[in-house]
């Protein structure tokens, strides 16, 4: 997978200053627990730095909280450059995760199995 290693310290920043919804869903994730799969947390692709990712399954797992708002076309671009990859990339609203993580995690699977 291509990374910019010039983001390496953004990477490590950002685990640190993770969002109330990213430590939730990285709970959920992490040692395995969801379907059994591996998840790699705040992972270098290219040139972003993407909140989760499951090599096996090449799928990219995007919490969007509020500071996507303002950003509508910068992550409309960044998404279809991390799809160039053929990586699946799947945006959960940080509100979601928050307030029905079993919705957010059926959403996820139904995913992850192939069916958008």
């Amino acid at each position: 997978m291509p990374r910019n290693k010039n983001l390496k310290e953004l990477s490590k920043e950002k685990r640190k200053e993770s969002t109330l919804g990213e430590i939730i869903m990285w709970k959920k994730l992490r040692n395995k627990q969801f379907l059994g799969l591996d998840f790699d947390r705040q992972r270098l692709i290219g040139s972003f730095v993407v909140d989760f990712y499951c090599p096996s399954k090449r799928v990219i797992i995007e919490v969007d909280g509020d500071s996507h708002r303002s950003k509508e076309y910068y992550d409309k671009a960044r998404h279809e450059c991390l799809e160039s990859l053929n990586l699946r990339v799947i945006h959960i609203s940080d509100y979601d995760v928050k307030t029905n993580m079993p919705a957010v995690l059926k959403k996820l699977e139904t995913f992850l199995n192939g069916s958008n």
